[in-house]
């Protein structure tokens, strides 16, 4: 039985199709507010998508709080979230959002290795530690980065104090039976040396996976999937579906944030 279905997020949240352009709009008029502490593009690699967007607080930052998007390793860039970076700015924080090369022109084990190379860069850009958060593929992101085999560099590796994946695919293994492989073009073997719940954790950090309770069942399994897996706590908000379970990250007093930020 195909898992279209099961993976479908937009397909079960009403209005979806007004969520990236009103994202994008929020995206724009943040960074414009932000003014010169808005710092767009930053190349770390040489594809065209290997850019990050940086913001800085006021003040000297605690540390580096980074965004990993979304969108099935297939959709979106850096600029459509800005605004999701409001939270971590309140609270002292710098937040860095990368991109990366989408597939199908990157396979995800490439994109992987590009994440390393984007925190290695964006390591050197801010001093002190690093909290991880990601959402969807990039929940998948963040919580590779923590795996035994990721090969982040040891300093950097050090600074990272916690991670919170967020509605993240910790097992790829059903989107081999997805319509969407034809773009990702997961193997077994890919697919598994690729899934965080099966490789464990590698970093000995604290991990918090979050949820919505209104997201598709199959993304609550994979959340507590990987929770289970890696002995972390999973917190299920009520209520929230795979588009607005993030929405907390624009307040620095929300449960999410305090996960992320400790």
């Amino acid at each position: 039985m195909s898992n279209d279905d099961a993976y479908d997020n937009s397909g079960h949240i009403p209005d979806a199709a007004s969520y990236p352009p009103r994202w994008e709009a929020e995206a724009l008029a943040f960074r414009h507010a932000l003014g010169p502490r808005a710092v767009t593009n930053w190349s770390y690699g040489d594809n065209v998508r290997q850019v990050f967007d940086l913001f800085m607080p006021e003040d000297p930052p605690k540390g580096l709080m980074v965004f990993i998007h979304g969108g099935y390793w297939r959709r979106f860039e850096p600029g459509i979230w800005s605004a999701f970076a409001q939270g971590g700015l309140d609270a002292g924080w710098a937040v860095v959002m990368p991109g990366y090369t989408l597939a199908p022109e990157a396979r995800i084990s490439r994109i992987t290795r590009e994440i390393v190379q984007a925190l290695s860069f964006m390591a050197e850009t801010v001093p002190g530690p690093i909290r991880l958060s990601g959402h969807s593929a990039g929940g998948h992101l963040v919580a590779r980065m923590l795996c035994g085999d990721a090969m982040l560099p040891a300093a950097v590796a050090a600074r990272i104090e916690g991670c919170v994946p967020i509605s993240p695919l910790g097992d790829l293994r059903p989107l081999i039976d997805t319509a969407m492989n034809a773009d990702l073009g997961l193997t077994e073997r890919e697919a598994a040396g690729e899934s965080p719940t099966l490789l464990g954790r590698g970093l000995d950090v604290p991990v918090t996976v979050w949820v919505g309770g209104a997201e598709r069942p199959a993304f609550v399994d994979q959340a507590r999937g990987l929770a289970a897996a890696w002995g972390a706590p999973c917190e299920i908000v009520e209520g929230r579906h795979h588009f607005d379970v993030i929405d907390d990250l624009k307040d620095r007093d929300s449960a999410l944030m305090r996960a992320i930020l400790g």
